[in-house]
């Protein structure tokens, strides 16, 4: 691979982190506001789980900034904030599963009924619809420039496709039937993702390309 096109497919990473970025706030931002007004759980768990993929984005679109440079200790310094973050980031995911798991329990003890909600149900269809295509993107740059980070974050958009499918099932369901008991058991279900998600942005962390 010339130099010339290597540094193209670092700055088309670049360009799909930052798509990325863009599309974790807004689906933040309309998941929690959506969830708060209905009482959702489901769609706030699944918003807050926006919000640290927010996060892990940014990480690692710094990173891939560092990599035109080419600079011994810009890379380290990168490995090392990645490492730190991606610590932050697992944790951060566990704690958020053990949030939404204790709170759809008590749902489900106490029959907690929350309301129907298209916007959540457009936001969860809408995600099926973009997500596919930025892991695509993301899976095809991260081989061309060989970026272990780049396809790990892939493989969570993958994670966040399946969250977003169960979230639409159980919102579907809600409003269509009225199962009251349909989004703490939606809510459930992306708990399974989360920690599915976490355990492995914390094992990865600890193999011998992690970072690299």
């Amino acid at each position: 691979m010339s130099v010339r096109t290597a540094a193209a497919d670092i700055r088309a990473g670049i360009r799909v982190e930052w798509l990325t970025i863009a599309w974790m706030t807004v689906e933040a931002l309309v998941s929690i506001g959506a969830g708060l007004a209905a009482r959702s759980i489901a769609l706030i768990g699944f918003g807050a789980d926006s919000v640290i993929e927010l996060v892990s984005a940014g990480v690692l679109l710094w990173r891939l900034r560092l990599e035109p440079a080419g600079a011994v200790a810009a890379t380290l310094r990168g490995q090392k904030a990645e490492h730190r973050a991606s610590r932050v980031v697992g944790w951060s995911l566990l704690l958020l599963a053990a949030y939404i798991a204790g709170r759809s329990a008590y749902g489900l003890w106490t029959h907690a009924v929350s309301e129907s909600s298209p916007l959540g149900i457009a936001m969860a269809a809408t995600t099926l619809l973009v997500m596919p295509w930025l892991i695509r993107t993301k899976w095809k740059v991260a081989s061309a420039i060989n970026s272990p980070a780049l396809k790990g974050d892939a493989a969570g958009g993958v994670v966040c496709v399946y969250m977003a499918a169960t979230l639409l099932a159980g919102l579907v369901l809600h409003s269509v039937f009225g199962w009251w008991w349909a989004d703490p058991v939606a809510a459930l279900g992306i708990v399974y993702f989360i920690v599915r998600e976490g355990h492995e942005v914390l094992t990865a962390q600890n193999t011998p390309d992690c970072c690299a």
